[in-house]
């Protein structure tokens, strides 16, 4: 009785805080998902419906719902490409500049993230430092590279890229080194070595990165708004647009359900394949 009061004492601020601040609203947006569009004060009045649901279904959003997993699913890609030889490096041979290689990492968090996509938007505009100098070299394009497909992608992997690096330089630390020095010493080389050791010991950090990167990347609208602009629109993106200019507060409700839904069934699905792997 004692050990589970104590438990209880322990866990109680964290559940009031979560039920406070994740489960009641994300019931009040439910609540107002199933809401009729108030034009007045109110933003949302009875009777219920499920109109605002009907039109989230509807084949025009479809584009919108692929882009956002197309977004999501580009940046867990590129961010672990980028992010797996980097944290390999800092675990592995990183040395006495192991702190300050991590410190490196965590170095964009210490301003806002606003400011920072703010940045990359003059950085890519047609006068921009990065138009202009793929200009000089003959790469540049006449309307600079803001408002693309890659240039969101490219600033979700720069916002999200220390949420893959993170999970896994504590994987690849934690990994026994020796295993793969008797995989070389059995006969194998450099890719089954990989395939066969590495990658099985860093599995838990490659799927921890991916959700860490997938699940706000693909709620994420600040950057498709700056960097993609209106013909990039992401669920994120129409959500914000729905309960700001939009006053349809119904319509952004369903959708961000929706897209909650999306997320636990990315999580229900990469959970079951993690402990496959494991």
């Amino acid at each position: 009785m004692r050990a589970s009061l104590r438990r209880l004492l322990v866990l109680s601020p964290a559940g009031v805080w979560l039920a406070l601040f994740f489960l009641a609203p994300m019931a009040l947006v439910a609540q107002y998902s199933f809401a009729t569009r108030d034009l007045g004060v109110l933003r949302v009045v009875l009777p219920w419906t499920t109109q605002a649901y009907r039109s989230v279904l509807d084949p025009a959003f479809l584009p919108i719902f692929g882009r956002t997993l197309l977004y999501a699913g580009l940046t867990t890609v590129i961010c672990l490409l980028i992010g797996f030889p980097l944290a390999w490096f800092i675990a592995r041979h990183g040395g006495r500049w192991r702190l300050a290689l991590l410190a490196a990492v965590l170095i964009p968090f210490w301003s806002s993230f606003l400011a920072r996509i703010y940045a990359w938007k003059a950085l890519l505009d047609a006068d921009g430092l990065v138009s202009r100098t793929l200009g000089a070299v003959g790469l540049g394009r006449e309307n600079g590279f803001l408002f693309t497909d890659g240039a969101v992608v490219l600033g979700l992997t720069y916002g999200f890229l220390p949420f893959m690096v993170l999970p896994l330089y504590v994987a690849c630390e934690r990994m026994d080194y020796r295993q793969v020095e008797a995989s070389y010493d059995l006969g194998h080389g450099r890719l089954s070595t990989f395939w066969h050791v590495v990658l099985p010991g860093v599995a838990p950090g490659v799927l921890a990165g991916a959700l860490l990167v997938f699940v706000p990347a693909a709620g994420d609208f600040v950057t498709p708004k700056l960097l993609g602009g209106v013909d990039r629109s992401t669920f994120g993106s129409v959500i914000d647009d729905q309960f700001r200019g939009g006053n349809n507060w119904p319509l952004g409700s369903a959708m961000a359900v929706l897209l909650l839904a999306l997320v636990v069934v990315v999580l229900v699905v990469r959970g079951r394949r993690g402990e496959d792997v494991l």
